[in-house]
């Protein structure tokens, strides 16, 4: 089948990758990089002015060069593959996929401290590494994850705005809310208001940085609590990480359900800065605005289903196919009902192709090996396994598709779904708890390098059409 020879080749290549010394060479680098004796902020305060004077140097020396031409199709294509953002936590490739830092995710996976030998990357680690370009040691990792523990508790207001919402508002409404919320603690609005200088905006900056990405798993999970459980709130477990502490308060204790949030996660956390959520973000952010007021924003963008909202679209199409066919489809009526969902009107099938990949999505991957581990005799999971064989061939007959390929969004409900986590409804807020680690990171790197409010030229059809003409 072309999936499993896809998973094989994959493991030679991995095989491969071990063996070839420059990648090697790259990660001992990353790992000698490490400090054991500084904490998270102390690393960033040195870092800092070497990577304002690097950008100072680019900008002097490198300032006119031009990058690519623009088109009218990107203008009107909703600016999709220019180059116009500086986003220095990861980098997308469009046949390698996402690197954080340089690292693949492979690379993530065995060089990020783990909560037990050969388990998932804990979360916390790629927050470091986001930050500083380099891996962290175990210690740092637990320094960190202590250091969040003490700035996660929540403020009773925060509960109130959410309750003063009906029960039945979107999860992502009410998670929102609670973000909004907490901005009256923002570090940066107060420092700002004092007349903080520019070149100290970083320093306020990290402290709501790390306080926002502490608290949220518990908003987060009091929404979920309050929506679809009891609504009491389930305490923070001080012996667990920022991972397993998460699906603990959501009320999932299973080992392996902790071992799969930290993958989830991490994986989550970051996309490179142009997709919706993080460019809202970074947009917000130019504008001065407080790291929680920028988070907020991003949320309502990846709210949207066509971005976050698409894994909860992904499991209620699945369930669609097993309510009409039945768990033991063949491979026949499986066919039939993909291309039954193309002619209903929609564009794409749920979970499948992206906006820059063009191959299959490695978070993808990750999840099917995770899958493979611990739960392979899953009748959604076996289905989504012969998802991947029929529904590649048939976005290619069309024609239009650039990536037939899956994505992340088709197997991460799948996973959760497996492990008692089966309201599809909540599924972008774990998606936004993850991308605060992404989204934060960079946001604190923007207050150090001083990026500009971003303000980009519009023009209208009428410009474009006589700037045409003139052309020709």
């Amino acid at each position: 089948m072309v999936f499993f020879r896809s998973v094989s080749a994959l493991s030679k290549l991995r095989s491969r990758i071990a063996q070839q010394p420059h990648i090697n060479t790259s990660v001992r680098w990353l790992q000698m990089q490490s400090s054991t004796g500084q904490d998270l902020r102390s690393q960033l305060e040195e870092m800092i002015p070497e990577q304002q004077e690097r950008l100072k140097k680019l900008k002097s020396e490198h300032g006119k060069v031009q990058l690519g031409n623009i088109t009218v199709d990107m203008v009107i294509g909703g600016m999709r593959g220019m180059t116009g953002l500086l986003w220095e936590t990861s980098l997308l490739d469009p046949d390698e996929g996402i690197r954080f830092r340089g690292l693949s995710i492979p690379e993530c996976q065995k060089v990020l401290p783990a909560a037990k030998p050969g388990g998932e990357p804990l979360p916390e680690g790629l927050l470091w590494l986001l930050l500083t370009g380099k891996v962290p040691s175990k210690e740092q990792v637990d320094s960190l994850s202590n250091d969040l523990q003490n700035r996660a508790s929540i403020p009773d207001y925060v509960y109130k705005a959410i309750n003063a919402l009906p029960v039945t508002a979107h999860p992502m409404t009410q998670f929102t809310t609670g973000v909004m919320a907490l901005q009256v603690q923002s570090e940066f609005q107060k420092a700002y208001d004092k007349g903080i200088s520019k070149s100290k905006y970083w320093e306020p900056t990290y402290e709501d940085s790390l306080n926002l990405i502490a608290k949220v798993p518990a908003v987060a999970s009091y929404v979920y609590r309050r929506v679809f459980k009891d609504g009491k709130i389930i305490p923070v477990d001080e012996s667990l990480d920022y991972g397993a502490n998460f699906s603990h308060m959501l009320g999932f204790d299973d080992p392996k359900m902790l071992e799969l949030m930290r993958l989830y996660v991490t994986i989550h956390s970051d996309h490179e800065g142009g997709n919706v959520s993080a460019h809202t973000g970074h947009l917000v952010a130019s504008a001065l605005s407080d790291p929680y007021l920028s988070f907020a924003a991003a949320l309502n963008g990846l709210a949207g289903p066509l971005h976050g909202l698409a894994n909860q679209e992904v499991l209620l199409w699945i369930k669609s196919i097993v309510d009409e066919c039945g768990e033991n489809i063949t491979t026949e009526q499986l066919k039939d009902y993909v291309w039954k969902t193309l002619k209903s009107g929609k564009q794409v099938v749920p979970g499948f192709g992206h906006g820059v990949l063009r191959k299959t999505d490695p978070r993808y991957t990750c999840q099917r090996e995770f899958a493979l581990k611990h739960l392979p005799e899953d009748p959604l999971f076996q289905l989504v396994s012969k998802l991947y064989e029929v529904v590649p061939p048939i976005l290619l007959e069309l024609g239009k598709v650039k990536n037939p390929w899956p994505n992340v969004d088709a197997h991460s409900g799948v996973l959760l779904n497996y492990f008692g986590l089966t309201e599809a409804r909540y599924f972008t807020v774990l998606f936004g708890v993850s991308r605060s680690i992404g989204i934060c990171s960079q946001l604190i790197w923007d207050r150090a390098l001083g990026l500009a409010l971003e303000r980009p030229k519009s023009v209208t059809m009428e410009w474009l059409e006589n700037y045409c003409k003139n052309a020709k």
